[in-house]
């Protein structure tokens, strides 16, 4: 029962979260309308603020169908009034077509739109854990750039190889990472080592 799996992680998260803190949650294609309506349930329809396509493009390709190259993830606020979104912390990407913008807009680059164009993290990359289901640190150096002030605290209920932690260290922020495999937990010691302090635990 996966939705029940995740149903008590889910509320809690919602009370974890602050007052302008926000909610997101990667999932593949073919679990993310059942996952957004438990998501519906738990923080408010009105809360869903949008739904961010991770889209790349690596890997073999189907001879049968449209391959799949995109994850989701769903963006919730505790209030979707009131919530943090530092739009001048956001990277600039170049134009797909510079020549219809001009000289000046084209050095300056665009803001992302929901659709975030980002590669996997290479097989024999310098980034690659050996985790299975590691993601790169690029998308999440972005989500917390934006959605967090420096000092806040980020949480990743999931954490696998760790990817949170290092783009929280990355950017100084806090992190709480929790996952039960005892091989995330040794990738995650190993990766993030450097960043630690003395009296961190």
């Amino acid at each position: 029962d996966y939705l029940g799996f995740l149903r008590p992680r889910l509320e809690q998260a919602k009370r974890l979260l602050t007052a302008t803190g926000s909610f997101f949650c990667h999932v593949d294609p073919r679990e993310v309308h059942y996952v957004k309506v438990l998501c519906d349930q738990i923080f408010g329809r009105e809360s869903f603020l949008g739904e961010i396509i991770w889209a790349y493009d690596f890997g073999g390709r189907s001879k049968r169908k449209w391959s799949q190259k995109h994850d989701n993830i769903l963006w919730y606020a505790v209030d979707p009034k009131r919530y943090t979104f530092n739009f001048d912390a956001m990277e600039r990407i170049p134009y797909m077509a510079p020549g219809l913008v001009g000289k000046a807009k084209a050095a300056r680059g665009k803001t992302p739109t929901d659709v975030w164009w980002h590669t996997i993290v290479p097989t024999n990359g310098k980034e690659r854990t050996g985790y299975p289901t590691q993601k790169p640190v690029g998308i999440l150096r972005r989500i917390i750039a934006v959605h967090t002030r420096p000092n806040d605290r980020v949480l990743d209920f999931f954490a696998g190889s760790g990817t949170l932690g290092e783009a929280a260290a990355i950017a100084g922020r806090d992190a709480v990472l929790i996952d039960e495999n005892p091989e995330a937990i040794a990738v995650m010691r190993r990766r993030l080592a450097p960043y630690l302090t003395e009296s961190a635990s």
